[in-house]
């Protein structure tokens, strides 16, 4: 196969993996964590009219949700790219960080949460999955 078609496939292929445990996690959310009484997480108006409410374990829910589609899709570009793997994990965990400040201007959050979660569920867990998968 072409290496630039297989590196394109790698992207891709990392991209919708990380991105399905994401979301897989925050599905899976309100079945593992109780959220408030009348919260839709799936409705931006009824999450933020109740966001007031939310404990630090919804936020950690949250943080592990972004570190794990991070860390997967990382993985999953490093592994099947040809080459330089560590470069396109990374690139991954760049992709899910713009989606992550992106979140948290749209979604009230506290101080600690933004914090942590830009500076240590993407980057840091892209390049742990791309040594996971072998990245020098």
């Amino acid at each position: 196969m072409n290496p630039r078609i297989k590196l394109v496939l790698a992207i891709v292929v990392g991209l919708v993996v990380g991105g399905i445990v994401n979301y897989g996690m925050v599905i899976l959310g309100p079945s593992v964590i109780d959220y408030p009484e009348g919260m839709d997480i799936s409705d931006e108006v009824s999450f933020k009219a109740h966001a007031h409410l939310l404990t630090s374990k919804h936020f950690m829910w949250a943080f592990l949700a972004h570190a794990l589609g991070a860390l997967t899709g990382a993985f999953s570009t490093a592994k099947l790219a040809a080459v330089s793997k560590m470069k396109y994990a990374l690139f991954i965990g760049v992709f899910f960080l713009v989606g992550g400040i992106a979140m948290v201007q749209m979604i009230p959050a506290p101080g600690w949460f933004v914090a942590l979660d830009l500076i240590a569920a993407y980057i840091p867990m892209a390049w742990i999955g791309g040594k996971l998968a072998g990245a020098k």
